[in-house]
């Protein structure tokens, strides 16, 4: 079936296809724990496969018994699965994300774009977002990392309205948050730092915002820099595991690095040996 009449929704389900009674595998999702991101329509054509797909709900696994009209037809898919064979699916479905807004919205021109409800906008940057933390829990940080900041060139308008900033802003918070944490799983405190300076920009008070800058000046040894970000952290979230145990880290660093630059002193005015 080359067209599929339903909307474009990417999903992440484990399956295993079967021939006959259960007692051949032809396909399988594997045992990754993070399976890759498919469309219907695209990845997944199958129609019976999709119909019982969009059935579903997030987190519910199934059994579907294909009829030959609903998976390979007459000629079947040789060699593995012969002609008019019925097929018996096992699967569960670990995510929806519709991405349906998001493909139509960059078919527009800039100027289409423009002209759309702040709604539209702010809820195709939020599926942008989704995607980018699928991708960002499947450890493919790069990839995460571009579609934050698709999400963020969505939410490049300004309004005139307090109300509609206020949005955009929060949406961007997000993002500049997540931004911070993706730079830092690629190695880059550099820029983890720029975004989490945007947004303590938009948030001074934000204890997830001081807390990545904190990490990111650690990783730079920029120690003074960073007990300062994670004081502050920790003035709001006092209790809070991850900036206490980052403030015991800080703390081991600098005593680390007071115990190198002692003995590079001792060893630069050490008397020099004399000779007979």
């Amino acid at each position: 079936f080359p067209f599929s009449p339903f909307p474009a929704l990417g999903c992440t389900v484990k399956y295993s296809g079967y021939l006959g009674n259960w007692n051949k595998l032809f396909c399988s999702s594997g045992n990754s724990k993070y399976p890759r991101l498919m469309k219907l329509g695209k990845d997944i054509t199958l129609w019976g496969l999709e119909i019982g797909l969009l059935s579903m709900t997030k987190g519910e696994a199934a059994l579907f018994i294909l009829a030959p009209e609903y998976a390979y037809g007459q000629r079947g898919c040789p060699p593995s699965i012969p002609p008019n064979t019925t097929i018996l699916f096992k699967v569960e479905v670990l995510d929806f994300i519709d991405s349906e807004e998001c493909d139509a919205f960059f078919e527009l021109t800039y100027e289409q774009q423009e002209r759309l409800p702040l709604e539209k906008l702010l809820k195709v940057a939020a599926t942008e977002r989704e995607f980018g933390n699928y991708f960002f829990y499947k450890q493919c940080f790069k990839i995460a990392k571009d579609r934050y900041k698709r999400a963020l060139s969505i939410l490049g308008r300004s309004s005139s309205s307090k109300a509609e900033q206020n949005q955009i802003n929060a949406s961007k918070l997000l993002l500049f948050l997540n931004l911070s944490l993706t730079y830092l799983k690629l190695e880059h405190p550099d820029r983890a730092l720029k975004y989490g300076k945007l947004a303590l920009e938009m948030d001074q008070g934000n204890a997830k915002a001081l807390f990545r800058c904190g990490q990111a000046c650690l990783h730079m040894r920029e120690y003074s820099k960073s007990q300062d970000f994670l004081v502050r952290a920790q003035h709001i979230q006092p209790f809070n595991r991850d900036i206490n145990n980052e403030l015991k880290k800080l703390a081991r660093y600098q005593k680390e690095y007071m115990e190198v630059e002692k003995q590079m002193c001792c060893q630069m005015f050490n008397p020099l040996n004399s000779y007979g």
